[in-house]
């Protein structure tokens, strides 16, 4: 018989809080096996100790974070409601279901007061590694390393035109002292000493987020973004850097150092790096040889020539005399070395003036042909070379598999295309927390798996 059903809401019952949440619930695996003890003396020091109201406990505080980046609750008001409500979450904070749940106000009144800058992400994103490596989910053998765009809270509407500075290369240091011993080498005196300055460009400045960039790149959207330098372990993926920059920063300018503070703070002993195209520049793989590590790059197509001239891939780089050889055996020799670390070398125009090819070849006026080769080229081709070998396609298709597929679950489930927040540090903050999440979600999911039995 049909009947009504009865208003079971007010009903009494009793049940605790355990008994509500499902045993394989993430949330579950992540409390077994994730230590958030070491947040509290992290933070001890930006609290008063016998004075005030009593706070927010820092490691709820986080942890409600952590739940947000998890399940991709963007808004932190929404968050609020959903801990509210979930019992699940209620279970992971510790919170009984007649506790009152703090306001969203909060945690941005602590951001703004007390987490005003990234060192507290940073060292929770560094302490989640350390119990993956000692765990043995990392080993830092192998990295991986590329960057995502994140829209910029900011209207791409309101901006002003300003003469922008490009980002300084790390390693210009180490390539004055290439060009000088070059320059030595060849009997030419060294160029007078002055401070490099980075090229100047003019590019659209966001009124609302003047930290983000311009981003023009092909097949891109154009706009206000931020990029997200990220770093993960080949073995199960796990992100041991993330960085964020202006969209308008290329991403080989900040790599080496990246991957140097990777070696000091995690002491990985890295043989190898798989990076994509933009990586392949002759500043990163001299770097990586002087750190004794093989880097596989993507292939880097060359700038085209003019319609109907001659490719630089025509002339052919003889080594034993130092210059280079054209289609008609003409040998350009050695000419100087600029201050951008190109060795120029330069044709015979007596030569080069009756050449049947002197029209595909070159429009100078002199009828000299100049070909620019890098003091670093050398190395730069040995790493170009990695890629050909069947040890390099295996590194370089486990891109896809790991930062790729980082970024890929980081867009999709964790709400990572856009910035939250406004200004480069805050943006930098969210990466952390973003990666420090999913790693949580990695070493809960690889540590509470259970074992395949074995066939009957």
């Amino acid at each position: 018989m049909l009947k009504k059903p009865g208003p079971d809401q007010t009903a009494l019952e009793m049940v605790t809080l355990d008994q509500l949440v499902p045993a394989d619930h993430l949330l579950r695996k992540i409390d077994t096996v994730i230590d958030f003890s070491f947040i509290h003396d992290r933070v001890a020091d930006l609290y008063c100790a016998d004075n005030g109201r009593p706070p927010l406990d820092p490691t709820l505080m986080f942890k409600a974070l952590f739940i947000g980046y998890l399940f991709g609750v963007r808004s932190e008001r929404q968050l609020v409601r959903e801990i509210e409500v979930n019992v699940a979450y209620r279970w992971f904070l510790r919170l009984k279901l007649t506790d009152k749940v703090f306001d969203a106000s909060t945690l941005s009144q602590n951001r703004r007061r007390r987490y005003n800058d990234a060192s507290v992400a940073q060292d929770i994103f560094d302490r989640i590694v350390e119990q993956a490596i000692s765990h043995g989910l990392v080993d830092g053998t192998v990295l991986y390393t590329d960057s995502t765009h994140l829209k910029a809270n900011a209207n791409k509407g309101k901006y002003d035109l300003a003469q922008i500075e490009k980002s300084r290369s790390d390693y210009w240091a180490d390539l004055d002292k290439a060009i000088d011993a070059e320059r030595k080498l060849h009997g030419q005196k060294p160029l007078k000493r002055q401070a490099r300055e980075p090229e100047v460009k003019e590019s659209k400045v966001s009124r609302t987020d003047p930290d983000s960039g311009y981003m023009v790149r092909e097949g891109k959207p154009k706009g206000f973004f931020y990029l997200d330098h990220r770093t993960v372990d080949g073995r199960l993926g796990i992100v041991t850097d993330t960085f964020a920059t202006p969209a308008n920063v290329h991403d080989s300018i900040v790599y080496l150092s990246r991957l140097d503070r990777q070696r000091q703070r995690f002491d990985f002993d890295v043989k190898a790096v798989g990076l994509d195209a933009g990586y392949a520049t002759t500043g990163i793989a001299r770097g990586l040889e002087d750190r004794d590590i093989q880097g596989v790059t993507g292939y880097r197509r060359p700038t085209s020539p003019r319609p109907g001239m001659m490719r630089k891939s025509a002339f052919a780089y003889a080594a034993d005399a130092d210059g280079y050889r054209c289609p008609e055996g003409q040998l350009l020799t050695y000419a100087t070395t600029d201050r951008n670390g190109y060795k120029h070398y330069r044709s015979d125009p007596a030569i080069c003036a009756t050449c049947p090819l002197l029209a595909s070849c070159t429009s100078n006026a002199g009828s000299a042909r100049t070909i620019t080769r890098h003091v670093w080229q050398e190395a730069r081709e040995r790493t170009d070379g990695h890629r050909l070998t069947a040890w390099g396609k295996a590194v370089y298709k486990r891109r896809k598999e790991t930062v790729e597929r980082s970024f890929a679950d980081a867009k999709q489930l964790h709400g990572h295309r856009y910035a939250r927040f406004r200004s480069r540090l805050r943006v930098q903050v969210q990466c952390l927390l973003a990666a420090t999440a999913q790693n949580i979600k990695k070493i809960a999911m690889a540590l509470t798996k259970a074992p395949k039995q074995a066939p009957a």
